[in-house]
């Protein structure tokens, strides 16, 4: 039986090559991924802080940091998508102008528990710190962990003027008054209360 000798051209050599077709792949979804990001960095929208929007204090800063040690993160997004049913439930959808001095931000989909976006206010701190304690006293069918040693946790006054220091470098506008003032005001503070402070700001720079 005679066999087509006919070299391998154009796109069926694309077809039949495994490597060429994962770096046109790869090559394709970079080309892509920076012509929908790149200009995001140049926009006011996504650069700018909105007005009335505050660099966390010294103590939210320090609930944000046990926030984010937790994993909290891993069941609750604070991004209100742009649907009517999530803005039905949560407000006013995200602004990128909301969390520019949060890094990283903590946007995302994750809905294993409801959305923080915009929880600052809504509850008592007494309210958050019987939920952190044991979320079944408030929301009975929660299947969220307790965090009780948060009470007795204390706060590491060392640690923030550092961290404010490292945040002035990416942009956030702390004063040296500030950053000098840090251990002092979260001298003594337990984790409950850092984080209880970081909940209750969420979402407050924004009227609606």
């Amino acid at each position: 039986m005679a066999h087509d000798n006919k070299p391998v051209e154009g796109h069926e050599k694309i077809e039949t090559s495994n490597f060429l077709m994962i770096v046109l792949i790869l090559l394709t979804v970079s080309v892509g991924g920076l012509l929908e990001i790149v200009p995001l960095f140049f926009q006011r929208s996504t650069t700018q802080p909105i007005e009335g929007l505050k660099p966390y204090t010294a103590l939210q800063l320090a609930g944000r940091d046990v926030y984010l040690r937790e994993g909290c993160y891993n069941c609750h997004s604070q991004m209100v998508r742009p649907f009517r049913a999530e803005t039905l439930r949560y407000g006013p959808h995200s602004l990128a102008g909301e969390y520019v001095y949060d890094h990283p931000f903590q946007w995302g989909s994750k809905r294993t528990g409801p959305d923080l976006h915009r929880v600052g206010g809504r509850y008592s701190d007494e309210w958050h710190r019987v939920h952190l304690n044991n979320p079944r006293d408030v929301v009975p069918e929660s299947n969220m962990p307790a965090y009780p040693w948060l009470n007795t946790a204390v706060v590491d006054e060392n640690g923030l003027a550092p961290r404010m220091e490292a945040l002035r470098k990416v942009g956030v506008p702390y004063s040296d008054e500030e950053i000098a003032k840090a251990a002092g005001e979260v001298k003594g503070k337990t984790e409950m209360e850092a984080v209880i402070a970081y909940l209750q700001v969420l979402g407050t720079a924004r009227k609606w």
